[in-house]
């Protein structure tokens, strides 16, 4: 198995070490760094895994090298242990939001094997969805550990051009707080219709977690299952109307460009 360090271990490598050791993996090939020694010693604890403070002393010898610290402190970090990166030549997969390879390339001292990958917060729950993008200078088999990562947090998809990784933003990285978004107003208009709240809200939760469930575990297109559960001239056909004739699928597009948008934005102010 691969030797993996992760440089940074808050909540996103946390959840990445405990389904890669469910998978599997050897808690002897793990390394995780950070600035809090007491929270590391607990990880260590908890997983079994290497623990250090010292970013440098987590490269050698390293596979891969995942860099999970905030995006505002990347650059200083990846300055901190370029020298050994070229030395050592891992592969280094960033799961830090919106910033590019070019910029991880520079601050990295150069051709460098990287892996840009955006996850999304069901990830904590080993229901994650990513997409990842590779440069060429990962091999074949630095991308099989790069997907082999995120598998065991979820879902891992490839693009094949880096500036998709907004799409991937736009559709699954801020998708959660959508689906958030219509369960918290689909519970208002329980109330609205007479409902309790919590009778709303638990009705509206479970509704969202049984159709994740129905697009999930069987090969039917969306469209499909929405067909199957629209009976002609019925309540909810009368609902689904409500909603194309209200321009759902307009207002959609709309927000994922403004996310996408956000993220171009982001990556040219992180990117100095």
């Amino acid at each position: 198995m691969a030797q993996i360090s992760f440089i940074g271990a808050g909540n996103m490598a946390t959840a990445i070490i405990k389904g890669l050791l469910a998978q599997g993996q050897t808690p002897s090939d793990i390394t995780a760094t950070g600035v809090d020694a007491d929270a590391l010693k607990q990880l260590s604890d908890e997983t079994g895994i290497q623990v250090t403070t010292d970013n440098r002393a987590a490269i050698a010898g390293r596979d891969l090298v995942v860099m999970a610290v905030k995006p505002q402190v990347m650059k200083g970090v990846c300055e901190g242990i370029a020298d050994l990166v070229q030395s050592h030549q891992p592969v280094v997969m960033s799961v830090a939001a919106g910033l590019t390879l070019d910029s991880l390339d520079r601050w990295l001292g150069g051709q460098t094997a990287l892996v840009r990958c955006m996850p999304n917060t069901p990830a904590l729950l080993g229901a994650g969805a990513a997409g990842l993008y590779a440069n060429a200078e990962v091999s074949d088999q630095g991308r099989q550990y790069a997907e082999a990562v995120m598998q065991a947090v979820g879902l891992a998809v490839w693009v094949e051009r880096e500036d998709l990784l907004d799409a991937v933003t736009a559709v699954s990285g801020s998708g959660p707080a959508y689906f958030f978004l219509f369960v918290e107003v689909l519970e208002q208009a329980g109330i609205q219709q007479g409902l309790a709240p919590e009778v709303a809200r638990q009705l509206a939760m479970q509704t969202a977690l049984g159709a994740g469930r129905m697009l999930t575990e069987n090969d039917l297109e969306p469209a499909e299952l929405r067909r199957r559960v629209t009976s002609p001239g019925g309540t909810t056909e009368q609902a689904v109307n409500t909603f194309i004739e209200g321009g759902l699928g307009d207002l959609v597009q709309k927000a994922a460009d403004a996310a996408a948008q956000r993220a171009r934005e982001l990556a040219a102010s992180l990117g100095h």
